[in-house]
Formats: C-alpha cells, structure tokens, sequence
C-alpha cells in the first residue's frame, strides 16, 4: 500500500518513513530540505533496504502539489508532518509561519480532496492546549490561548481539518498531538539534525556535551514546578513513529468512528529541564556545563499527557524510556561528528 509522506527527510517523518517501511508500506517521501538533509534518505535506504521514492517540492506550490499527487493517486493515505516548528523563530517570524504551515496545508487538503485519497494522518501538537489548567491533558481537555504562533498554526490546522472532515465525509482524518520526541534510531543512522543552532532541549544537551555549544542554558527556575523548570512530557522519537503507522491502519481498517479523530502521542510523564538533563548525565556518564537562565518567550510552565486513549484504540504503548532516548541521542551526536 502506497502512503505519501511530506516533510519525509525531517527528524520524525524519516523515523516513521523507516516503520512504515518495516510495516510494509510503499513511500512516497516528499520534503523541500529546506530545514533537513537529503542524505537522511541514503542512511533511511541502508536501514530498511529499500529505495525511497523522493520529491523535492514546496507544499506552497499548488500547482506542484496537485502533480504530485496526480502522479500517485493510487495512494491509500497521506501523512503530513512538513511545517517549520521552531517556538521562539515563530516568535520572531509569525507570518513566515502562518504562510508556510497554513498554505502547505491547505494544499495537501486540496490535492487529497481532489484525488480521494481516503486517509490522512496530520502532525499536531501538545502546544495546542497553551497552559492547561489540569494535568495531564486528555484530549477533551480545553484548548487555551496559544503561546506562540508555532502553536497557533497547530490550532488553526486542527481547525482546518476539522471543517474539512465536515464536508468530505469519505476521507477520514487522525490528529496527532505529539508531545516532546527526543531520541534517535537504535542503529545510530538517523536523528534529528539541527539546521544552525538547535531549538529543542536535547539537541542542546548532546552538543553541549560534544564541545559545540560551550555551554547550555536552562530557560528558567522560577517556574511553580517541583524543581523551578518546565516540566515536558518527553517520548522517543520511535515510539512517535510506529503511532503513525498503527494510526493509518487504524483508519485502513476501518475502526475508527469518526471521520476527524485526535490522539495524544505522549509517555504521559512529566519531566522536568533540570531531570532531562540528570537522565542524560546517568545514561551518558558526562557531566553537562549548563545554566540558570531566564524565561523564554512562548513556553508553556507544564504540560505532559494521558495517553489512554492511543493505548486502548491504536494499540499503542511505549516502548523507550527517558534514559533510552538520551542514550540514543548521544549516539547519534557521535555519529554526526563522522558525517557533518
């Protein structure tokens, strides 16, 4: 079965390339490498033994959008993880932001819709729900203001879907909030690559500890949290990507029963910056220069998930724990001193 997958070389769309691949899927991997790298595809080629199909396109180009599709209108789903995500450059760039993630979908939409491509997958996020007044967050739990405009264009997104799904009641839908992936591939071959300086927690870490980054600044200790320091829900990026693969059979399948449905992607723990970074230190037996910094504009104070839902439906469960993800990427880290 054909699955087209934008933004295919990003750090979660090429984990998942790799399980669809191992779940017998045929990919179609479609990214524009505007923040990736096209070698992802080789290393993704020596993992699973298979040639990938690639495109490079921009989801902003309609017109290339609806060719692509018309080429492979065979396919029995799409999964939509191309969208820029960094919270503090949205911050600084809102409509870079809202132009790319917002028209690249509305394209998607458009060429599914036009093509009856019957399943789609969409990448969200546990930023939707902005400062939750209770933990966890289930799925029926109140979507707050967005603290950044990365969020609001998940919001928007969800939106979009959801009024789409209205009138297409043929092609069912899956939103995925994701909660903080982190980690790599066991094999060391892929992960995520950090175009310029990283964004996110454990990419900081690992090439604090390498020597690229002289030292790491923790955002803050004055939060109300049990150690003063935001507390994430952080899950391997492995155990995200097989929840997209059960994800579309669970539609392939036909179980769902709605047309629009969401799931939290969460290990439903919260973890603190300040115990991220103790996890790395015992995995990894190095000591990490960090600190104390002030807050960072855009971050919510807490937020991790219940999960139940993606247990009882999807059959999904977590296979990695904490020390695993930052054992894994600091292999990683290891290996791109070699490649890069």
């Amino acid at each position: 079965m054909k699955v087209i997958v934008t933004g295919g070389t990003g750090y979660i769309g090429s984990h998942t390339i790799v399980d669809l691949l191992e779940n017998n899927f045929d990919v179609v991997c479609v990214d524009n490498l505007s923040r990736s790298k096209k070698y992802t595809l080789v290393e993704i080629e020596k993992i699973s033994g298979k040639k990938i199909n690639f495109y490079q396109i921009d989801l902003c180009d309609k017109q290339a959008v609806l060719d692509l599709f018309s080429e492979h209108n065979d396919a029995v789903g799409v999964i939509h993880f191309a969208a820029l995500k960094s919270v503090p450059e949205s911050v600084e760039n809102p409509l870079l932001y809202y132009t790319n993630n917002i028209d690249s979908l509305l394209n998607v939409l458009l060429a599914i819709q036009q093509f009856s491509i019957p399943n789609f997958v969409f990448s969200s996020s546990c930023s939707v729900y902005g400062n939750a007044e209770q933990l966890p967050v289930t799925e029926q739990t109140p979507i707050k203001n967005a603290e950044s405009p990365y969020a609001h264009t998940k919001q928007i997104g969800e939106d979009i879907i959801r009024n789409f799904a209205n009138t297409n009641p043929r092609i069912n839908s899956i939103l995925l909030r994701y909660f903080n992936p982190i980690g790599a591939h066991p094999s060391a071959l892929i992960g995520e690559i950090p175009i310029d300086q990283p964004n996110n927690l454990v990419p900081y870490i690992t090439q604090t500890a390498i020597g690229k980054l002289p030292q790491l600044t923790v955002f803050g200790n004055d939060y109300p949290t049990r150690d003063g320091s935001n507390i994430r829900d952080y899950i391997h990026v492995c155990d995200i990507a097989h929840a997209h693969t059960l994800a579309l059979n669970f539609l392939i399948d036909k179980k769902n029963t709605s047309n629009c449905d969401v799931f939290n992607l969460g290990s439903g723990n919260g973890v603190s910056v300040l115990e991220v970074i103790q996890a790395f230190e015992k995995a990894t037996l190095q000591k990490l220069n960090y600190t104390i910094g002030a807050r960072r504009a855009g971050d919510v104070v807490a937020v991790y998930a219940d999960n139940t839902k993606a247990a009882k439906q999807l059959n999904w469960q977590c296979k990695y724990n904490l020390e695993d993800a930052m054992q894994s990427a600091w292999n990683w880290e290891l290996k791109m001193q070699e490649l890069f």
